[in-house]
């Protein structure tokens, strides 16, 4: 088998995989974001179905999470008259990205959590507002808890986007398996071991930048012996 034309063949859908994961990583932080608020916020009926799409989205196998993107996003538009509107690489960003903000919001709510109440009292009394408090004192300590975890959920992310393929959209493993088929299934062992070279450095950049801002954060990290270390860091 010749490398040199399989290779660039398999790269070729780099770019609409990476566009995919990308989407689904915004996205998701977003919806992680609003959730975990409204969690936290406990206001009847709304955190209890924040709670309940938590649960959606860890509980429910991924690839069945892309058959509903896929399956019932055409007729929730189609209630609007809306037609031909979805397509496989759109259903593949909304399921992801569903999936990647159930998962991220269990990493964001234990780390806001995990914040010393004197944290939050000592913001209050020197007269913080709401938003100063929360980007200038908690933030930085709740990101430097949520950091691993947040590692962790985007190379599950950047695995499971394999498996948009079962919809139909054109990523890598998708093409890879036209390859294989156009050459009568003979060089499979060859394939795979490309993608899972491929898939290999993807999840090592992403566990690489978010090292690196695991190492900026840790100037906010907390501990027993001085409570004000992190707000003095943000005045």
């Amino acid at each position: 088998m010749d490398l040199s034309i399989m290779i660039p063949e398999l790269l070729s859908a780099l770019p609409l995989t990476l566009a995919i994961t990308f989407t689904a990583m915004v996205a998701g932080f977003v919806l992680a974001l609003i959730t975990t608020a409204l969690r936290v916020r406990r206001i009847p009926v709304i955190s209890q179905l924040a709670d309940l799409y938590v649960s959606y989205a860890r509980s429910v196998p991924v690839v069945l999470q892309l058959f509903v993107a896929f399956y019932g996003l055409p007729v929730l538009v189609g209630v609007f008259g809306i037609e031909d509107f979805v397509s496989p690489t759109i259903a593949a960003m909304l399921g992801l990205s569903l999936y990647h903000g159930g998962y991220l919001s269990e990493v964001m709510r234990p780390a806001y959590l995990a914040v010393e109440r004197g944290q939050h009292d000592a913001a209050d009394s020197l007269g913080y507002t709401l938003r100063r408090k929360l980007l200038r004192v908690v933030a930085p300590q709740a990101l430097h808890i949520a950091l691993p975890g947040y590692g962790n959920a985007i190379i599950y992310l950047i695995h499971n986007v394999a498996l948009v393929m079962y919809i139909g959209a054109a990523d890598v493993m998708a093409t890879a398996h036209l390859v294989m088929e156009r050459d009568y299934n003979q060089y499979q062992f060859e394939t795979y071991l490309v993608l899972a070279v491929l898939y290999s450095v993807l999840c090592l950049v992403a566990w690489a930048i978010v090292r690196f801002f695991e190492r900026r954060s840790g100037k906010y990290a907390s501990n027993d012996k001085t409570v004000s270390a992190p707000l003095m860091a943000s005045v």
